[in-house]
């Protein structure tokens, strides 16, 4: 097997696969023939190997048909969430130079209103949805690889900076990851699996999506979360439920509020990641759950998978658990304490930065390991603690949020001059907070608006200061690790 449509070959046609957002249920063989006829429309639009196609998208039987249409045709997809502003959109495409851009038009109002701000029309119809997408571009094609290196799905890991970073992931890349997941788990056809997470992340992809299609199990999409609708999964037939510490702290504040119990009688597994996991709320769902709450720990790069715990060796703190045996992890240069830069080498590891050679040798090193930019250490079990990041990246809400993206933005607002943007750790998230110079009156509210109509939600800065001046080396230099201290008493009036 060395492409992810061939995942679907041999299952059993009339099996169950995957339930849509309308509660439509496709088997299989349904599922594969959405497939072909998908590729067969994109293939009579233009679409050739080696094309990059972007999928505008939710969570849908039509984005599972997209992933495999796009393998058919040799096709590189980038998925981008439906939620990302058109601003962000337009930075990938630019970088991307796409043949076209798809929709999941049926599925929301947002992925339609991208579509009609794009100029798409509609060039076919499936049973999962119409087939909505750009008139295709006069653009250069890829070398199509015959074996697994041929890259699957370029993911942006930013979306408004000058130049964002595509991870190109390879077929093996993905295959390799979704197998051992499903293995790991010990995923089964009879497993109904919580489809909650954004296909359009790595996490979902790879860790959800692709390893129930090899397990020949079942997969509900829900396009947003949405409590009740979640629980009334949980409460049905479902036996895995993944999702980030975020999506587990709302049900149980919902549970609490309304004083009602969980009442999932055919749960059976539960994992968590893309986020730091809070170990209040990890006793809190394991009490409320009756299961081990499993801690898992990945990147983009990394396919996801680096590290999980399991729920034969539950543990009590928030270790990642102990890195999966099928690839190399190490903790380069650690200090007396043991920490140190996490590295991964291994068949998961990305095929590189597309059109970014330089940063792709930037974060590879001579023995051919994946430098993650985040702080780690060994306990004595061996299992992994991720302690920090080298870098400035902010993770809210499972999502990769990097600062200069927002500061990007805040700086083109006329009134606004100067910007610096970081994140700060609460209980089981991290949140931004954006410090600002600006001239006139211009309120907190005003930004925020701003910034709301030019980026996905969750880049909004949970709070903006108005400051006079920050603190700033000699060449005026910005010294961001000092802000918080710097304006402690801005924050604690905040927090108040």
């Amino acid at each position: 097997m060395d492409r992810l449509h061939q995942i679907l070959h041999g299952k059993s046609p009339n099996a169950l696969a995957l339930i849509d957002h309308d509660q439509t249920k496709v088997s299989f063989g349904e599922l594969s023939m959405e497939a072909a006829a998908l590729a067969a429309i994109l293939k009579q639009h233009g679409v050739r190997g080696g094309d990059r196609v972007v999928l505008v998208s939710e969570n849908s039987v039509f984005f599972a048909a997209m992933v495999f249409a796009a393998s058919q045709l040799n096709a590189w997809l980038i998925l981008v969430n439906a939620r990302q502003s058109a601003e962000e959109i337009s930075a990938i495409e630019a970088h991307a130079t796409p043949r076209c851009v798809v929709y999941t038009h049926d599925v929301s109002a947002p992925a339609r209103d991208h579509a009609e701000r794009m100029g798409a029309r509609k060039i076919g119809q499936l049973a999962s949805g119409a087939v909505w997408a750009t008139k295709a571009a006069n653009v250069d094609v890829e070398p199509v690889d015959s074996d697994g290196n041929q890259v699957a799905v370029l993911l942006y890991t930013t979306g408004t900076t000058s130049a964002p970073k595509g991870v190109m992931l390879t077929h093996k890349n993905l295959l390799f990851c979704s197998r051992y997941s499903a293995q790991f788990n010990r995923l089964a056809p009879e497993d109904r699996v919580v489809g909650v997470l954004p296909g359009t992340h790595i996490y979902a992809l790879s860790s959800v999506f692709l390893p129930a299609m090899i397990a020949g199990a079942s997969l509900e999409f829900v396009p947003r979360f949405d409590v009740p609708k979640v629980l009334s999964m949980l409460r049905g037939s479902a036996t895995r439920f993944p999702a980030v510490p975020q999506m587990f702290a709302a049900i149980m504040q919902h549970l609490d509020e309304v004083n009602e119990d969980l009442n999932a009688p055919h749960l059976v597994n539960l994992v968590t990641g893309g986020a730091p996991l809070d170990p209040g709320l990890k006793e809190r769902v394991e009490k409320v759950f009756g299961l081990p709450l499993n801690n898992g720990y990945g990147m983009t790069e990394t396919s996801p998978s680096i590290s999980s715990t399991h729920n034969d060796h539950p543990r009590k703190d928030v270790s990642v658990g102990v890195p999966y045996d099928w690839i190399d992890v190490r903790i380069s240069e650690p200090n007396g304490d043991g920490i140190g830069e996490i590295q991964v080498r291994g068949e998961n590891v990305m095929r590189g930065y597309y059109r970014e050679p330089n940063k792709t040798k930037e974060v590879m090193t001579k023995d051919n390991f994946f430098c993650t930019g985040d702080l780690g250490k060994f306990d004595d079990s061996g299992g992994l603690h991720v302690v920090g990041r080298l870098k400035e990246l902010i993770i809210r809400s499972g999502f990769n949020v990097h600062p200069p993206e927002i500061e990007a933005m805040l700086s083109k607002h006329p009134s606004v001059y100067q910007v610096a943007v970081i994140g700060r750790q609460v209980p089981g998230n991290e949140e931004i907070l954006a410090f600002v110079k600006v001239t006139g009156c211009v309120s907190e509210d005003t930004l925020k608006t701003w910034l709301k109509e030019r980026l996905v939600a969750y880049k909004v800065p949970s709070h903006i200061f108005m400051v006079n001046a920050y603190p700033a080396a000699a060449t005026g230099k910005i010294l961001k690790h000092k802000l918080l201290n710097h304006f402690a008493d801005l924050i604690k009036e905040r927090d108040r």
